[in-house]
């Protein structure tokens, strides 16, 4: 009979999102949230990625994710965007700066 690994042990082998990455991504979520773009979100937290999808309607496909990756960090950075056909958006080493292609959305003009 094999030795089930602890709790603690098993969620450190997971990816996530601290409190301070979760903090800007919820910042940009309730921009979105507010200007009717988004409806919901979801959170993966995986072995070699952690996920924050979002959703325009519950009962879609996520338009967007936020994906971390940190054995990525030292070439192309952490911290990716990647939309509903899989494109990268964009990438990078700052997730407040990655999450900028988000904020682009909110920026229209007036007439």
């Amino acid at each position: 009979m094999s030795n089930p690994v602890p709790a603690h042990m098993r969620d450190a082998e997971r990816v996530s999102f601290d409190r301070a990455e979760l903090g800007v991504i919820l910042s940009v979520y309730g921009r979105m949230v507010a200007a009717g773009e988004w409806r919901d979100y979801a959170m993966s937290f995986l072995r070699e990625v952690a996920v924050f999808s979002i959703f325009r309607r519950a009962a879609e496909h996520p338009i967007y994710r936020i994906e971390k990756r940190p054995r990525l960090r030292n070439a192309q950075g952490a911290y990716a965007v990647i939309g509903m056909d899989g494109r990268v958006l964009k990438r990078g080493h700052d997730l407040r700066t990655v999450l900028r292609v988000l904020e682009r959305k909110l920026i229209r003009p007036v007439d």
